[in-house]
């Protein structure tokens, strides 16, 4: 099994417990508004990382962050964007299995007929300053046999907000 924690919006300070909790992932996602690249080098210490530029980062990062990320982690195939509409597919764009978008601040998971084409789209939260009555999140993804097999969303103390399991 692969395990890909994902993080969003940090915006400049990475909280010790969300550090903690994705030290057990194999991949990690950073969906925008890092906001310091020293959060992206402590990321590193844990597993690979894949990032895109949010609204409030610069390109400070270098040329292997961009505005996108197309990435293939267990042959499951992820789009990642910071803006939530900037996850649709277009004409000719590979389908991906899940989307992945911060910004919004607001966990959420959605499967199904409102997720197509892709199989999932998530927003891990805020890893800093949560929204909507939230608290400070991350997800985390399982993959095995190059399918997702769960996806949830937890608060920094480990509480699941939102979780799916597989979805055929």
């Amino acid at each position: 099994m692969t395990l890909v924690g994902v993080i969003s919006d940090t915006h400049g300070s990475l909280h010790a417990r969300a550090y903690e909790a994705l030290a057990d992932c194999d991949y990690i996602i950073h969906a925008g508004d890092i906001c310091n690249p020293a959060i992206l080098r402590e990321l590193e210490t844990l597993a690979p990382v894949t990032a895109v530029l949010g609204n409030n980062d610069f390109d400070e990062y270098g040329e292997n962050v961009q505005r996108f990320a197309r990435p293939t982690i267990g042959q499951v195939k992820f789009l990642v964007a910071h803006y939530p509409q900037d996850v649709r597919i277009r004409p000719g764009d590979p389908i991906p299995d899940v989307c992945i978008h911060g910004h919004t601040h607001i966990p959420r998971i959605v499967f199904g007929k409102d997720a197509r084409p892709a199989g999932y789209v998530l927003c891990p939260g805020s890893a800093s300053y949560p929204r909507g009555g939230t608290e400070r999140c991350i997800a985390k993804i399982e993959i095995e046999n190059a399918r997702v097999q769960s996806i949830r969303a937890e608060t920094l103390s480990g509480k699941v907000v939102a979780s799916v399991g597989v979805v055929s």
